[in-house]
């Protein structure tokens, strides 16, 4: 049986976005099974409304931003700033219904790489399902985050809190915390020091 590591992310954070490669790279090398959860963040509760923003605080928000840039630049990718702070459920609740239809890996790529080509409103619902359409799954997405999909969506968050996750990307591997795709050379670390086999 592979060893689990469960991996909280939200399509709305430059860091999960370059972490992505990263993490599918981890689940190549290792025998492990890689779970992707949704971690909505609440983006305002920690860096501040637009409107309530300082100078320290937009210091913080461009350098995250030159940061990320940094790391999608040497991946290939577009990483342009969004214009508003997005509360992201309908977009990762899409994580949820792609999972559930086997097309989580396209609906992955096809969200992040869309949002931060700013071609895709996460949280506009019909094109959240379109998105998902176009990766392979059935319709029906709306009445999914209006039900189940959105209720596991807000389970799910607890869940994650209630395990010390604060921040996204954050990996769990054996009740340990690794938050940050810079860390997953640490979790490398431990899932050798744990005996995880190599593929």
């Amino acid at each position: 049986m592979n060893a689990e590591v469960v991996l909280w992310s939200d399509y709305v954070s430059p860091y999960a976005f370059v972490a992505r490669a990263w993490a599918y790279a981890l689940e190549v090398d290792y025998e492990i099974a890689l779970e992707w959860r949704p971690y909505t963040l609440d983006i305002a509760s920690f860096q501040g409304s637009v409107a309530e923003r300082d100078a320290h605080h937009w210091r913080r928000v461009r350098y995250a931003y030159m940061d990320a840039r940094r790391f999608a630049n040497k991946q290939g990718l577009t990483l342009m700033g969004p214009k508003k702070i997005f509360y992201a459920r309908p977009i990762q609740t899409g994580m949820l219904y792609a999972q559930k239809h086997g097309v989580f890996r396209r609906y992955n790529d096809l969200a992040f790489e869309r949002f931060w080509r700013r071609e895709l409103d996460p949280e506009n619902v019909e094109a959240v399902a379109a998105t998902l359409v176009e990766a392979g799954a059935p319709a029906g997405f709306a009445a999914f985050l209006a039900d189940d999909g959105g209720a596991e969506h807000d389970r799910l968050r607890g869940e994650a809190e209630a395990a010390g996750v604060f921040g996204v990307p954050s990996l769990v591997f054996d009740g340990e915390l690794f938050w940050g795709g810079d860390r997953i050379g640490l979790l490398r670390e431990r899932l050798d020091e744990k005996g995880v086999k190599r593929r």
